[in-house]
């Protein structure tokens, strides 16, 4: 079949791989001049399965109200009109019970896990250079209560599959020495020893290089304007590209445009619960002279990873609910350096950091969709949030078999038939 996959971003991209590796006929359409130029430009850079708890949980609404007023808070909502954040965040909090919160994680381990497998064996296959680092990601903890917590979410975890495992301040300091000058501010911690760390960005052009050799045709700086139907089919996509406006056709569509996907199907009937949710990082070239972590962090207070991705520090998070907004807040970018500097006292950057933000697609459950729709040739997969490159390989290998109409290993997705 002819397939056109709408958005290049690692999840487009893998998608395409997967579905090229089908024996479809694939072409991917992106406004921007390259692959992975928006999401997966400089995100946090980690394969992390071990951030499966879903932001819909128990505890999250205490710490949303402790956070209210705050420019520098981990959660920061900029309140206005926009009833699609009100319909979003009504769905979320219906995610919140104890119940939903431990089905969640169930699926997102499942899907997470599946992909983490899939991008291995196509590192293996491939040999794609990424700055990648296998060591893990040691998940610190510098509150009681928040250790306490975390102990629970991943015993739950443990038991769908994945290797997180809690730690005392000792072991953390053994997996990663840099911590030392913090260990007064440590309670504790837990270790995921196979989860992974590298570069998004150039894993996604590494990926599209291949994609283009294996016969994916990619159309750059064309703009997607819109979905035309015809007797509920998808009958084409109008898009806008060096030569003007034009109709592309094909058998199936696939819409994976992360948090842009909802403005483009709401046209056509299809209300999804995709949110922007805006995230900083700052990445900081090091000094010889830096003691840094060479494990991958996630420092929970703060909701704040660190990679390392060769003589570079990547350090990033926190969320920011302010529509599309893409505007750097000068205070949340220092407040990434700040406490990248409490606890490595001695980072020393061998110039400015490069400061970046940009929008996760995130659903109320932090699960997202992958699959048909109503429109039986129209799929999407988008809505992955934090964990877009963890789960893009594993989101791809499903939605080729799909597409090719098998049924794929893992069905712990989402499809918008009749939900959306």
């Amino acid at each position: 079949m002819r397939v056109l996959v709408l958005g290049a971003g690692v999840v487009g991209v893998a998608g395409a791989w997967y579905l090229a590796q089908a024996g479809h006929e694939v072409v991917v359409v992106d406004r921007q001049p390259a692959a992975g130029m928006e999401t997966s430009f400089a995100n946090g850079g980690q394969i992390s399965v071990s951030h499966a708890e879903p932001w819909a949980n128990p505890h999250v609404l205490g710490k949303a109200l402790r956070w209210l007023g705050r420019e520098d808070a981990p959660l920061l909502v900029r309140w206005r009109f926009d009833p699609a954040f009100f319909e979003w965040g009504l769905r979320f909090l219906r995610e919140c019970p104890a119940s939903r919160t431990r089905a969640n994680i169930g699926r997102i381990v499942a899907l997470a896990l599946h992909s983490r497998r899939c991008l291995q064996a196509l590192r293996a296959e491939l040999a794609l250079a990424y700055d990648c680092r296998t060591a893990g990601i040691l998940h610190i903890y510098t509150d009681q209560k928040e250790f306490e917590s975390a102990v629970e979410a991943a015993r739950v975890m443990r038991e769908f599959g994945l290797d997180r495992q809690p730690v005392d301040v000792e072991r953390c300091l053994e997996i990663e020495p840099a911590l030392a000058a913090a260990r007064h501010r440590l309670v504790g911690g837990d270790f995921t020893p196979s989860d992974e760390s590298g570069d998004a960005h150039r894993f996604t052009q590494a990926l599209a290089a291949h994609c283009e050799r294996a016969g994916v045709t990619f159309r750059f700086e064309t703009a997607i304007d819109r979905i035309e139907t015809v007797a509920g089919r998808v009958s084409g996509v109008v898009i806008t590209g060096r030569h003007g406006p034009e109709t592309l056709r094909a058998d199936a569509y696939v819409a994976a445009l992360g948090s842009y996907t909802p403005l483009l199907t709401r046209p056509i009937g299809l209300r999804l619960p995709i949110y922007p949710a805006k995230g900083y990082s700052a990445t900081v070239e090091l000094s010889a002279a830096s003691v840094a972590p060479t494990v991958a962090l996630t420092d929970d207070a703060r909701k704040i990873v660190m990679s390392r991705l060769g003589s570079r520090l990547r350090i990033a998070g926190t969320a920011e609910f302010n529509g599309f907004n893409l505007e750097l807040s000068p205070v949340r970018c220092q407040a990434l350096i700040s406490r990248a500097i409490e606890l490595f006292p001695e980072l020393h950057p061998a110039r400015e950091p490069e400061y970046w933000c940009g929008l996760r697609p995130t659903t109320p459950s932090n699960i997202p969709f992958v699959g048909p729709t109503r429109y039986p040739n129209l799929f999407l997969n988008a809505g992955h949030g934090t964990l877009g490159w963890t789960m893009a390989c594993g989101s791809g290998e499903v939605l080729a078999e799909l597409i090719s109409g098998r049924s794929p290993a893992v069905l712990n997705y989402r499809d918008a038939r009749g939900k959306a």
